[in-house]
């Protein structure tokens, strides 16, 4: 439960913020201010003005099945029958003129008519399968306009979800902001008179910034300092808050032995405070 009592159980800040482990969860956590500053907030159950709205956006886009459109096989569908319908149409002007031909000296015309009644009836055939290629055809055709139209769609729905999220990530870094300008004078390096106006207008170090957003966040299991941010540290002789308890390989070969100080014990090198 947070401060003001809001707690979402279905973590609709899931669209807007990663995992608050995912963003706090090292340091230097190669996020932005006000995404540390909004995960600190989800990991304390807060969540933005703008939940409902983005998770509507999230389902809609969610609707949305693009299929592909085989255009040019229904193109080359109807080349094929109308050019085998070209061709029985001249198979016929020529069987008929045989026919005249034949006629005109007397001579049999069984086997010629015989020939044109055939291809009269496979005439028949091709002027329908035309028809349906050229029909198959505009389908196709009305299918990719309106996959065009569906495409623009999404495109304005995840412009729209991307403005959504980044005013919830403002919201919410605006509602940890004064927490965390209190956090900044427990943290080595950290003055609370560099988080002046909005996240947006800090002025300190990244590192004192991302150790005051850890110790305004409740996240779950230790924060693994890396080597830019355990200098820091030593370099003030500072402490950190209590959750920072991990420390990466390449930092321990650089200092020596420094393994991580267990909950409750006293470590010189690095205190667990």
């Amino acid at each position: 439960m947070s401060g003001d009592g809001r707690r979402s159980e279905s973590a609709p800040g899931d669209v807007c913020v990663p995992r608050p482990a995912d963003v706090l969860g090292q340091i230097p956590t190669g996020a932005s201010l006000r995404t540390e500053l909004a995960a600190a907030a989800r990991s304390r159950g807060r969540t933005p003005a703008v939940a409902s709205e983005l998770a509507e956006l999230r389902e809609a886009l969610d609707e949305i099945a693009i299929e592909p459109v085989d255009v040019e096989t229904a193109r080359r569908r109807v080349a094929a029958a109308t050019g085998e319908e070209a061709r029985l149409k001249e198979r016929i002007a020529a069987l008929r003129g045989d026919v005249r031909a034949r006629r005109a000296v007397d001579a049999a015309t069984d086997e010629t008519l015989g020939d044109l009644e055939s291809t009269a009836a496979e005439l028949s055939s091709a002027q329908t399968e035309r028809i349906a290629a050229e029909q198959a055809f505009e389908r196709a055709r009305d299918r990719v306009a309106r996959t065009r139209d569906e495409r623009e769609r999404r495109l304005r729905l995840r412009d729209r979800l991307r403005n959504r999220r980044r005013d919830a990530r403002r919201e919410l870094a605006r509602e940890m902001y004064p927490a965390f300008r209190d956090a900044l004078t427990e943290v080595p390096g950290g003055d609370e008179t560099h988080a002046n106006g909005t996240p947006s207008e800090y002025e300190g170090p990244a590192i004192a910034a991302s150790l005051a957003a850890v110790a305004v966040a409740d996240v779950d299991g230790p924060v693994t300092l890396g080597e830019a941010a355990a200098s820091w540290i030593d370099d003030r002789e500072g402490t950190v808050p209590v959750v920072v308890r991990e420390v990466k390989a390449d930092t321990e070969e650089r200092g020596g032995d420094r393994s991580p100080a267990q909950p409750g014990q006293s470590d010189d090198r690095r205190p667990d405070v």
